[in-house]
């Protein structure tokens, strides 16, 4: 089975719904024509990504009746996007979506909020307490938000839930000199490059990395959405700085393949992680004795 993916690098304007859901359906109109199976856009593609305290303004529940022009447009093929989610709890989320067949699939909410630098995300949402892969037409997929992918555990625990693949949804702007390394990209754009070809790798699966583009209240990003396939390599690249509709195939047999001849996930001993950070865990609360506790088997 080939997978037809498209990564929809946009320019979302800054707290306009209105203006963002018509770009996502004219993308959707776009990707339809190239006879894509799959699209996926940025992070908080309906929105924008500063949006500072616009959050609690442009929160909506799930279902909402602003999402329908999408539910309808997931009938003829599968799309994530992301949004600001008021949750059943009152609290805010950066949250990513995945539709398909004109019904909700998956929703998963950013784990890992950087309050770092220019980044200021834990003041304004509220951070996601689960991570799992569902299923779809394809296999099963996991989603991640930006941040998310840069720690180690949630990559991990998709893959080691049976995801055959990442969407990754990003808001990434331009840090570091470009060309400083990476042969031209953007500093933090090359440890991107270098991040998402090891998990692909590392894991024998494929990743979907979808940045947005343009100028955000002072802020550029930098785009280069890329699809890497089983082996880290690139499937499709898309322009630095620039909108663009960036489509790549992935063979999952090929992904199958590496898969057989790849033992990682097969010989993965979760077991062993859990006991390990249960006694972390003790440790980290205060319980001395787990200092000098050695995992039994």
């Amino acid at each position: 089975m080939i997978i037809h993916l498209g990564l929809a690098q946009i320019e979302p304007a800054l707290g306009l719904p209105a203006r963002n859901l018509e770009l996502h359906l004219e993308t959707i109109a776009a990707a339809r024509a190239r006879g894509l199976d799959l699209l996926l856009f940025p992070e908080l593609s309906l929105t924008g990504y500063l949006l500072k305290d616009l959050v609690p303004e442009l929160a909506r529940p799930w279902p909402d009746p602003f999402f329908t022009p999408l539910l309808e447009a997931s009938r003829h093929l599968d799309l994530a996007f992301g949004f600001v989610e008021r949750g059943e709890d009152l609290l805010n989320y950066n949250t990513q979506a995945y539709l398909a067949g004109g019904r909700l699939v998956h929703k998963h909410r950013k784990a890992y909020l950087p309050t770092y630098g220019m980044f200021d995300e834990q003041r304004f949402f509220a951070a996601g307490e689960v991570l799992q892969s569902f299923p779809t037409r394809f296999g099963r997929l996991a989603l991640l938000i930006c941040e998310d992918l840069w720690h180690p555990s949630l990559p991990y625990l998709a893959f080691l839930d049976g995801a055959l693949g990442l969407l990754v949804a990003s808001a990434s702007p331009l840090r570091g000199l470009e060309g400083s390394e990476g042969g031209g990209l953007p500093a933090n754009a090359a440890f991107w490059d270098r991040l998402l070809s090891h998990h692909a790798q590392q894991y024998a699966g494929f990743v979907a990395f979808c940045n947005r583009c343009g100028v955000e209240d002072g802020s550029s990003y930098w785009g280069g959405s890329r699809l890497l396939g089983p082996d880290g390599q690139a499937l499709a690249a898309g322009p630095l700085h620039e909108p663009a509709l960036v489509i790549g195939e992935v063979d999952l047999s090929e992904l199958a393949r590496r898969r057989r001849g790849f033992s990682l996930l097969r010989d993965e001993r979760p077991e062993l992680v859990f006991r390990a950070l249960e006694r972390i865990l003790r440790r980290r609360a205060g319980d001395d004795g787990a200092a000098g506790e050695v995992d039994a088997p």
